[in-house]
Formats: C-alpha cells, sequence, structure tokens
C-alpha cells in the first residue's frame, strides 16, 4: 500500500526518490494532486481544465519506469501547462473567447521535450487573456485568486502556474514571461520562477505576445526544482530561429560581487517590500558577498519603452486572428465587417487596448516618433546591463513594487497595473535572465521576493545565489 503523500512538504528530489524507490508510484502521486485539485481548484480558480486522462498517462509512466526506459529526474512528475502552450489534440485558448474550442495540431517544442522526460500533464492554467496583462483578471475565465488570500490576485500573466505551485495544486509549472508574467505572479504567490535567457528555450508552438520579449520558463517551489524543469527544456530548436544552446562558460564565484541599483529603487516601493529587500541585502554581506553601487541610467525608461515595443508587436502577432483561418467567426455583410464583428467579440478589453496602442506607435508619422525611438532607447538598456556586468556578477532588486493587491483593485487603472512591471521589464528589453525568489512575508503573511539578473546565459548564477538565498 502506497504511502500518504504530503504535497505541502514535496519537492521534485523527493518525489523523484519515492517514485523511484516504489515507496509510491506516478500513478499514486497524480491521484493525490487530483484529489488537491477537486478540492481546491473551484476556489482557487488556477486550472481552467484538468486533463480526463492523468491517471492513463501515470499507469504509462509506471510502465516505462518498471521497465527501465524512463529514469530522470521528471519521470512520473506531474506539471502543469500555461494555456498558450500547445499540446498536441488538446484545448488551448490563451483564456481567450477569440480561441474558444481550438484544438492544437502539434505538440510546442517544450511539451515534446516533457513528453520524453516522462511528465504527466495536469490540465491547462488560467492566465491573462494572450498573456497580457499582471493579475490574471484578463481572463476571459475569471481571475485566479492568489492560495495565500482569496480577495487578492495570484499575479498575471502566469497566475494560473503560479497559483497552482503555492496551493500544491502541481509539483511545478510553466509559463511564459514577456515582462514579468512568470516572475511577477511567483513574487505575489511565493514559489521560485525563472525567466530564461531569450533563445535558450525554444518559443516553437507557444502562442505569440509579443516575439522578441517572450520566453517560456518553469515555476516550482525550489530553485532546485526549476533548474530541473529548465534544464530540461532549453537548447536550440530547429523550429525557432531565435533559440541557441549557450556557447557561454560560467564560473561560479565562491562569494558574489551583487550590484544594486539604488537611484532605480527610490520610488513607488512599497515600504514592507523594501524593508525586505533591504534585509536580504544584509543577510547577503553576512554571508560574505559583495554589495557594490551600481548606476543603470537608462532603467527609468524601460517601462514607456516596453509598453511601446510590446504593443507594436502585439498589433502585428494579433492581425492573424482575423475570423478566417481559425478561432472564432462572426459572419457580417462583408469580409471588413466578419473582422470588425470576429474581433470585436473575440477579444477581451485589455487586448483591444494593446492592439490599438500597438498599431497608433506603428502608424504612418508616428513610427519614427516612438517606435524607432524605443528601439534606440532598447539598445541603450542593453548596454547599461553590459557595463553593469563588468563590475558585478549579478544584480538585485525586489521582484514587484508591491506585495499581491486585491482583486479588482488596479482594473479601472492600467497604469497603476503596468507600474507593477517596473523590476521585471528590464530583463525582457535586454533578453538577460532573472529569477524570482521568495524571501519572506509582509505583516499580513503575504509573499515578498527578490529578483537575481544575470548576465545572457548566466542561469547557473542564479542558480547558485538563489539556493543559497532559500537556506
Amino acid at each position: 500500500m502506497a504511502e500518504i503523500i504530503n504535497l505541502t512538504e514535496l519537492d521534485l528530489k523527493s518525489a523523484g526518490e519515492g517514485i523511484k524507490t516504489g515507496r509510491f508510484s506516478a500513478r499514486d502521486l497524480a491521484t493525490a494532486y487530483l484529489a488537491k485539485i477537486e478540492t481546491s481548484n473551484p476556489k482557487l480558480n488556477a486550472y481552467l481544465e484538468v486533463f480526463s486522462d492523468v491517471l492513463d498517462q501515470a499507469d504509462l509512466v509506471d510502465q516505462k519506469i518498471k521497465s527501465g526506459e524512463l529514469s530522470g529526474p521528471l519521470a512520473g512528475i506531474p506539471i502543469a501547462i500555461k494555456d498558450n502552450i500547445l499540446i498536441k489534440g488538446r484545448t488551448v485558448t490563451a483564456a481567450s473567447k477569440m480561441l474558444a474550442n481550438y484544438q492544437a495540431t502539434y505538440d510546442a517544442t517544450v511539451i515534446e521535450k516533457l513528453k520524453s522526460a516522462g511528465v504527466i500533464f495536469l490540465g491547462r492554467t488560467n492566465m491573462d487573456e494572450f498573456a497580457m496583462g499582471g493579475s490574471t483578471e484578463n481572463s476571459a475565465y475569471g481571475p485566479t485568486k492568489n492560495p495565500h488570500d482569496l480577495d487578492r490576485v495570484a499575479g498575471g500573466s502566469s497566475g494560473g502556474s503560479a497559483g497552482a505551485v503555492a496551493g500544491d495544486l502541481a509539483l511545478v509549472a510553466l509559463g511564459t514571461d514577456t515582462g514579468g508574467s512568470i516572475r511577477q505572479p511567483a513574487s505575489y504567490c511565493g514559489v521560485v520562477g525563472l525567466k530564461p535567457t531569450y533563445g535558450a528555450v525554444s518559443r516553437y508552438g507557444v502562442i505569440a505576445m509579443a516575439s522578441s520579449f517572450d520566453q517560456v520558463g518553469p515555476l516550482g517551489k525550489t530553485v532546485a526544482d526549476v533548474k530541473a524543469v529548465f534544464s530540461v527544456i532549453k537548447g536550440q530548436d530547429k523550429f525557432d530561429s531565435t533559440s541557441q544552446n549557450s556557447s557561454v562558460t560560467i564560473k561560479i564565484p565562491k562569494t558574489f560581487k551583487i550590484g544594486v541599483p539604488e537611484d532605480f529603487l527610490k520610488e513607488g516601493v512599497d515600504q514592507e517590500v523594501m524593508a525586505n529587500f533591504r534585509t536580504t541585502i544584509e543577510k547577503l554581506k553576512s554571508a560574505g558577498h559583495q554589495i557594490v553601487k551600481i548606476n543603470l541610467p537608462n532603467f527609468h525608461y524601460a517601462l514607456a519603452c516596453y509598453y511601446i515595443l510590446m504593443t507594436a508587436e502585439v498589433s502585428a502577432n494579433l492581425a492573424r486572428f482575423d475570423g478566417v483561418r481559425y478561432g472564432l467567426r462572426q459572419d457580417g455583410k462583408d469580409m471588413v465587417e466578419d473582422y470588425f464583428l470576429t474581433r470585436g467579440a473575440g477579444f477581451g478589453k485589455e487586448v483591444k487596448r494593446r492592439i490599438m496602442l500597438g498599431t497608433y506607435v506603428l502608424s504612418s508619422g508616428y513610427y519614427d516618433a516612438y517606435y524607432r525611438r524605443a528601439n534606440n532607447l532598447r539598445q541603450l538598456i542593453k548596454s547599461d546591463y553590459l557595463e553593469a556586468f563588468k563590475q558585478v556578477d549579478v544584480i538585485i532588486t525586489p521582484t514587484a513594487p508591491t506585495p499581491a493587491f486585491k482583486i479588482g483593485e488596479n482594473a479601472t487603472d492600467p497604469l497603476k497595473m503596468y507600474l507593477e512591471d517596473i523590476f521585471t521589464v528590464p530583463a525582457n528589453l535586454a533578453g538577460v535572465p532573472a529569477l524570482a525568489v521568495p524571501t519572506g512575508k509582509n505583516q499580513t503573511g503575504l509573499p515578498l521576493g527578490i529578483q537575481i539578473t544575470a548576465p545572457h546565459f548566466g542561469e547557473d548564477l542564479l542558480f547558485s545565489l538563489g539556493r543559497e538565498l532559500e537556506a
């Protein structure tokens, strides 16, 4: 008889050992997660769909483990997948009415790799529609609630994935990060989230939002869990020309030089977030690490730069949803009216807002004034990182300027919502990797965390320092 599995205390290593030593099977583990999902998901709304064949998947994995076909660290591990990553034969909607009932015709590269590793796919998680938002309130299927406080958001756009891991509805999860969409919900929910180097993980089979920013990454309870999933999904892919294998050799220092951009931390940061950040810095100093004040002169413009470039790419990428080839279709008196009716009915308010902003900045007479200047500024922000990394090994900031806010609190103020991305968007603009690590709680018990940023393909630096912060 299998032992009773304590999901709260479980991590990837202990789950893998439990399966390997026969204390429980992949089926037992999957059954425990399904039971937890059944009781908790109605409150959290982390999953949009739980797959009906989870136990069949687990039985097949158990057979393969028994026969010696599967033995890796992810064999038999239950995982949740954000609803914009294609799994062949499954519904994928990007949490939008536009793609309601759309069936994926192929596997995303990350899914192929996870299948080969023997994971069990529990279901698809809730998100902001087409990954546009920082709270999962823009989902066509209602917001995901924070497991630490059901009145608060789980963050976004990968709020369902973060909520599933934090609420013990999955051991690990995949999300996507365009401007902070893995790291910010990880911070709000008190889990670990990685945005890899741009190009470290294939984007093939991921519904595009802003192609020069989007990146797939893992969320987990520990840095080690996140590292294990990243090790499986990373690497070059012939179907994604932006993907590459790292040729960078990273030497892990015994003590880190850690950059702190003091000028960038002065305004709009919650007092408890700042206090937690200062405490973390003192702990790092006590451990022998060197704290170095650095200057990132163009980071104050990062948010404005991001929201110009990202909306421009949104406008271009979402033009394909026209009611002709796939997805929702509303018939009008002619093709033009078909477009208007389909896109009017299929897209939510935030998606429409970003399409309009992007179309505006790309339009004749405004392209040079906005888009070209933002592109030039992006290069300056990349240069700021390059200069900083000549002096330091990593840079740390808070992950988000506030703890999780209440559902509906920022709904009528898009600018206030966008400001939640202030610390996360620079890494996407430069394509560098960043890791969100939980480092404490505020007085009401809401998680707080810090973000570590490293040079391109410096994920091992993030994991090394991240594990130390955990300990």
